[in-house]
């Protein structure tokens, strides 16, 4: 309902300014009726010119001014063409920064794979070895202090035999 009431605000007010128009061309009609001839005299004959002359620089200056206005609206259009050749160029830079980074990135997941996979190698090879000296050590006689200190002894040189394979001995 609202919506009726502002389009036939809409509608009304073009019809106001057509009223006002028309009434302002009634009023300029007017005065050009109610004018008396002019007697030419000298002094006037020279006034003339001048007033031909306002006219003239009246519709000169409509066109200047139309001019300044459209180079003031390209002047706005300029600079928002090279705000927005700008934000490209910061754009692309970043997009450069961001394609580098992606690089570095792979680069060092490559680098991280290969040494994740020496270091599965490196735990399948002693593996083995960990596996024998855990089955050497006998869990059931650990209970006993005795018993634990014989393992613990073995448990020791066997972990000093396996530094010295490696070439970790002190």
């Amino acid at each position: 309902m609202a919506e009726a009431k502002v389009k036939a605000k809409a509608k009304g007010a073009p019809k106001k300014a057509t009223a006002k128009k028309a009434a302002a061309k009634k009023v300029a009609a007017k005065k050009a009726v109610a004018k008396k001839p002019a007697v030419k005299t000298k002094a006037k004959a020279k006034a003339q010119p001048k007033t031909q002359a306002k006219a003239s620089s009246k519709t000169r200056a409509r066109p200047a001014a139309v001019d300044k206005g459209r180079k003031a609206l390209l002047a706005g259009l300029g600079v928002y063409g090279k705000a927005y050749d700008q934000v490209l160029e910061q754009f692309a830079g970043m997009q450069e920064q961001v394609d580098d980074a992606q690089n570095r990135l792979s680069a060092s997941r490559k680098q991280a794979e290969a040494i994740y996979q020496s270091l599965v190698e490196r735990g399948s090879a002693v593996e083995k070895d960990a596996l024998r000296a855990l089955a050497d050590l006998e869990l059931d006689s650990l209970a006993d202090r005795s018993k634990l200190e014989a393992q613990m002894k073995k448990a020791k040189s066997r972990f000093n035999q396996l530094k010295a394979k490696f070439g970790k001995a002190n």
